[in-house]
């Protein structure tokens, strides 16, 4: 897919990220000033009952978008909504997806979703573009 006049309803998207670090979660706390402990602290983790140090939902939330910046000369994301349904951990790999959903008045509504490396669901939501 080159531009967005290629889209059908139907068309995917999808990146998979590497392996989730521990480098991608401190320097995402830096970048959003959320420095809750039990996303890098893997001895805050486990006295919060988490089995390791979960990944930031906006951080996973954030690369969800990923998937449309190769479209921003074209379009803008109007709308973005997600539900997390489950958590990222260590060493994950994250595989993203979008489908186009439907088309009307030049918006462009995308269903998306993150999966883990267990093709379990960790975000799901919606997505729209408008075009400039």
């Amino acid at each position: 897919m080159n531009t967005v006049n290629e889209f059908n309803i139907g068309t995917p998207l999808e990146v998979t990220l590497p392996p989730v670090s521990r480098l991608d979660l401190i320097k995402y706390a830096g970048a959003s000033g959320d420095f809750n402990p039990i996303h890098t602290i893997d001895e805050e983790a486990s006295k919060a009952g988490l089995p390791g140090i979960i990944a930031h939902g906006m951080w996973t939330m954030g690369n969800l978008a990923k998937l449309f910046t190769p479209y921003y000369e074209e379009v803008f994301l109007k709308e973005y909504s997600v539900a997390f349904k489950g958590m990222v951990f260590l060493n994950d790999v994250i595989t993203l997806q979008a489908s186009l959903a439907s088309i009307q008045n030049d918006q462009y509504k995308f269903d998306v979703l993150a999966m883990n490396q267990k093709d379990e669901v960790v975000v799901k939501g919606e997505a729209i573009l408008m075009r400039f």
